[in-house]
């Protein structure tokens, strides 16, 4: 099994980090009642940055990454979010190494 990471940088508009927080804690709510295969989620302010939030995603494996965008609250939150960004980018990962979750099914490195 392969694991599907992804690292996700938003720039928000002037203003729009409440809204974009509150969007954020609502789906992150849904992902951890609904996607087993979605090992982590992690969502971060930058400091020095109030503009930027950087998510790192770890799908248990391609499927669970494709079942991830096919959920409701996620598809809600992608139509939703473009009312609060000016841009975002996603760098999909090949993780190789390092320290994951309890219950993913592999350790890297």
């Amino acid at each position: 099994m392969s694991h599907v990471a992804l690292c996700v940088r938003f720039t928000l508009r002037e203003g729009a980090g409440e809204p974009f927080d509150d969007l954020v804690r609502e789906t992150t709510a849904a992902i951890r009642a609904h996607e087993p295969g979605t090992l982590v989620y992690a969502c971060s302010e930058v400091e020095g940055a109030p503009e930027l939030r950087v998510f790192f995603e770890l799908y248990a494996d391609h499927g669970a990454f494709e079942e991830h965008g096919r959920r409701p609250h996620i598809r809600h939150f992608l139509a939703e979010c473009e009312k609060y960004t000016e841009r975002t980018e996603i760098d999909r990962l090949r993780p190789y190494a390092g320290q994951y979750p309890a219950g993913s099914a592999q350790q890297l490195g």
